[in-house]
């Protein structure tokens, strides 16, 4: 098994769950959440509290896998920092690194969860994960990892490529999933993508760094600068090349989604995971694939994590 070191957020999760009141409204092409009247007191059915955040649910992923997991995240000393710590020793992650911030609270994602359709509207505060400019890249020589998954910086790009450069000074693998802020300024994000191994995107992201509308073409041109990249496509799967095999793949299995908080990270630390376990390009993504309908499942961002010793059914995919 490998060391994986997962940089990225950590939050308390915490879920407003009810079956009607939270439902979408359709207005135009927009949808705005349902039934709520400002000034009015909403009874709603049940609250649940969970631990996530792109970093905690990737170090999840890859500590259920067997995978030496260790976690660089912000928190503060707080109840809900205390609950990120919990999380953490309870699924064997290596907390050595996470720093905790006497001066800042805790990030949390407060999920409007409409348990009919599965929708959610989640409001966030990122607290001491808003930044992770004190990521310390020396550390690399003590903790001496095999890879590294990022997620989001909230666009801090200065930081972004230092963890970058020193990573592949120092022999380190990069798998990166970029998020909104790095998104906006796609100059700046393509020129990371030297530093990379892995590149994951959903569609709409890859279409908003490259030109061009169908998957393949999304793909080819994003394989000019990223030598595996992975474009996700929803309930349509998606595509994947690591410029010797291009597989495209659906869904693993069509199931009722109950949270899709953490989705995007079951896929792509669910295939890092597999990979680094020595598994192949294609039953890497199968098991990504599975990873995120078991995530999507169940309520809360790392519940359904799977370990990698599932027996797993066949999948749509194809080698083209």
């Amino acid at each position: 098994m490998a060391r994986i070191l997962s940089i990225g957020a950590a939050l308390q999760d915490i879920y407003l769950i009810d079956h009607d009141d939270f439902s979408p409204t359709t207005i135009g092409q927009e949808s705005i959440l349902g039934k709520i009247l400002v000034g009015s007191k909403i009874e709603i059915d049940r609250i649940a509290a969970g631990v996530g955040g792109g970093g905690v649910d990737a170090a999840v992923a890859f500590a259920r896998h067997g995978h030496e997991s260790i976690l660089f995240s912000n928190i503060g000393k707080d109840a809900a920092g205390e609950a990120v710590l919990r999380l953490l020793d309870k699924e064997n992650i290596d907390s050595s690194y996470l720093n905790c911030d006497s001066r800042a609270a805790t990030g949390t994602s407060v999920i409007l969860l409409d348990s009919k359709s599965g929708k959610k509207t989640t409001l966030a505060s990122l607290g001491a994960a808003k930044s992770l400019e004190n990521f310390d890249v020396t550390d690399y020589d003590l903790i001496r990892p095999d890879w590294i998954y990022v997620t989001t910086l909230n666009g801090d790009f200065k930081t972004l490529e230092r963890i970058f450069v020193k990573a592949v000074a120092a022999n380190i693998k990069v798998m990166f999933a970029p998020g909104i802020k790095e998104l906006t300024e796609p100059k700046k994000l393509i020129n990371l993508f030297k530093y990379l191994n892995i590149l994951i995107v959903n569609k709409t992201e890859a279409a908003s760094l490259v030109p061009g509308v169908m998957l393949a073409e999304l793909l080819s041109r994003l394989n000019n600068y990223v030598e595996t990249v992975i474009v996700t496509d929803g309930p349509m799967g998606g595509i994947a090349s690591n410029c010797i095999e291009t597989f495209r793949f659906g869904i693993y299995e069509d199931v009722k989604v109950k949270d899709a908080t953490g989705a995007g990270d079951a896929f792509g630390a669910g295939f890092l995971a597999h990979f680094a376990a020595g598994k192949s390009f294609k039953s890497s993504l199968i098991f990504a694939s599975a990873n995120a309908t078991s995530v999507v499942s169940k309520i809360g961002a790392n519940t359904g994590t799977l370990k990698g010793n599932e027996s797993l059914h066949p999948m749509p995919i194809q080698k083209i």
